[in-house]
């Protein structure tokens, strides 16, 4: 997740929303007829501003404005609200996240940046949000900690690099609210080097029945605020997209999930 009382901004445990994408609308058309076709055609209801600014990608609805304004407004919080999550229940996850980062890391979903102190030195890190309020913060951050990061405003389905360009992909509490998060995986494999690692930190469908009932009702609020879903699975998504997965860790009622996988051929670290 990117931001938020706990996902969503709503006071459950495990979560941390991420980003959706940045989504282009087109206005909508219209079409001129005649009275005579009028009078013979019954006439289309006209759609509201607000339906034009939905649309549906692989069975997923998106707000990308409505989504951003929210992150944008929730980017002074924050941090204390993250802090307070990660020592009540994602516990060293950022650690055990960014130590595993080599060479040319990208951050999807960076944030405000509170993985930037923790990377290991040497790391060349490339991070992207698609909120501006969190991107201002990051860089406020950054510039605190004299480290040389690039940040750049744009959304997990179609990152702005070419194929190929990184050693290692991270996204730490980011797919949760990602509108079509299997392709961002498709694009974090693109980027990817043969061999490459990606770094996934999350909260995902607890193992309890009654767990995921109450994450079902969650979302019904959630996901229509800040885009943040609670029921995902990204683990079994993976090895659709050739990643083969080297770690993995699942705790807290398995409401937590961490893990590495390679993309392509495994090479030595």
């Amino acid at each position: 997740m990117t931001a938020g009382l706990g996902p969503g901004g709503t006071r459950f445990p495990g979560a941390e929303v991420c980003p959706g994408p940045v989504v282009s609308h087109r206005p909508l058309s219209h079409r001129v007829v005649s009275r005579r076709a009028v009078s013979h055609r019954p006439r289309r209801p006209q759609r509201s501003p607000r339906a034009a600014s939905v649309r549906h990608t692989r069975g997923v609805t998106t707000d990308s404005a409505r989504w951003q304004r929210y992150w944008d407004e929730h980017a002074g919080d924050y941090d204390r609200q993250m802090t307070a999550w990660d020592r009540r229940l994602f516990g060293d996850s950022r650690t055990w996240a960014v130590s595993r980062a080599r060479g040319d890391v990208l951050e999807v979903a960076v944030g405000t940046g509170l993985n930037l102190p923790l990377y290991p030195e040497g790391t060349r890190l490339t991070g992207i949000d698609i909120s501006s309020g969190m991107l201002d913060r990051a860089r406020d951050r950054a510039a605190q900690l004299g480290r040389d990061v690039t940040l750049r405003h744009a959304g997990a389905e179609r990152l702005p690099s070419p194929d190929a360009s990184f050693d290692t992909v991270v996204c730490t509490f980011g797919l949760c609210a990602i509108p079509d998060h299997d392709a961002a995986l498709g694009e974090m494999a693109r980027v990817l080097r043969p061999g490459g690692r990606l770094i996934l930190v999350d909260h995902v469908a607890g193992s309890s029945r009654v767990v995921r009932l109450l994450q079902r009702l969650l979302e019904t609020v959630t996901v229509r605020q800040a885009g943040e879903h609670f029921l995902r699975r990204p683990f079994e998504l993976l090895a659709g997209h050739g990643f083969d997965v080297v770690e993995r860790e699942r705790f807290k009622a398995g409401l937590v999930e961490r893990l590495v996988a390679t993309a392509g051929p495994v090479t030595s670290p």
